[in-house]
């Protein structure tokens, strides 16, 4: 009757456990067995390959060259299994350091009030967050999980589109009070806009002219790495910003800050992606992360992750 494969994968470990140790006695300490068991285990390999895989004298053993072949055929059998079942336990009960990094605003508006629930979920992981509109480095392994705005660039990342969002120029009516309200884009070159002090893919401010949409240069005197401190300055009247618009509807609903040129917006919204190294090996802490944002921030999930190749 054929050996089962159980027995087979058991064979395997003991013989490398006699390739490692040198010696049929260690290997068989090593293992909490007879070395007469590890013999007979040696013996049964031989029998069933047809080849000599060990020469052992009083004093002595070494592999043959076919010895040498199955042992490291063995050491990566028995590594693969042993990562498969990892794996797997792993989807069973994710855990293990999950980092994210997200905009400023919209985690802490967002997303961060989510993590409790995310959290009383899963309790063997364990959240680092990193706030910023910065672009954190996911392919250097320095976080798991960025939250991206806008188009995707070409890149071995996946990413999974979790919602949009607009944007809008907006300015504190004390600053359009003193220095006016523009009423065409053009114009904001007699403004303070102030902006982004990192590189977008955009070179400008877009805008919708005479049915052509518009890349427009913008400059100022102030620029800050995230939009939530370009609202605070211009709530302060500092000067005109272009900001997510869940940046800014409360304030806008409330008087303080105006939606400006509306007529000229081009409706740009911004998807949002959960952008993260995919494939098999994937780690089961951010496989449920990311199901997690699409179950609470998207009304209809648009599907499984798909390795679109693009992200910032």
């Amino acid at each position: 009757m054929e050996l089962k494969k159980a027995d087979r994968t058991a064979d395997m470990a003991t013989f490398l456990a006699v390739a490692c140790e040198g010696s049929l006695s260690a290997a068989a300490r090593s293992l909490g067995l007879t070395p007469s068991a590890v013999s007979r285990v040696v013996s049964r390999l031989e029998d069933r390959l047809g080849v000599r895989l060990v020469v052992r004298t009083t004093r002595s053993l070494r592999l043959t060259p076919e010895g040498k072949e199955y042992a490291l055929a063995a050491r990566r059998i028995l590594a693969d299994l042993d990562q498969v079942e990892s794996a797997i336990a792993d989807r069973a009960s994710p855990s293990g350091l999950l980092r994210i990094s997200m905009a400023m605003a919209h985690g802490r508006i967002t997303v961060v009030p989510l993590l409790k629930e995310f959290l009383e979920r899963y309790p063997e992981i364990q959240v680092e967050v990193q706030l910023s509109d910065e672009v954190a480095d996911i392919l250097g392994g320095h976080v798991d999980v960025g939250i991206r705005f806008g188009p995707l660039i070409d890149s071995p990342l996946t990413a999974r589109r979790i919602g949009e969002t607009g944007r809008q120029v907006v300015a504190s009516p004390e600053y359009l009070k003193r220095f006016g309200v523009p009423q065409h884009p053009y114009e904001l070159t007699q403004h303070n806009c102030i902006d982004f002090s990192f590189r977008r893919i955009e070179p400008g401010w877009p805008f919708r002219i005479d049915g052509q949409e518009v890349m427009l240069p913008v400059s100022g005197n102030l620029q800050a790495n995230n939009g939530e401190t370009l609202v605070q300055l211009a709530l302060q009247g500092v000067g005109i910003t272009r900001v997510g618009s869940f940046h800014t509807v409360e304030d806008i609903r409330c008087g303080r800050l105006v939606s400006l040129l509306d007529d000229f917006n081009p409706d740009d919204s911004e998807s949002i992606h959960a952008v993260f190294v995919g494939g098999v090996h994937m780690p089961a802490r951010v496989r449920v992360f990311v199901d997690y944002l699409v179950e609470k921030l998207r009304p209809e999930s648009l599907g499984k992750a798909s390795g679109i190749g693009k992200t910032l």
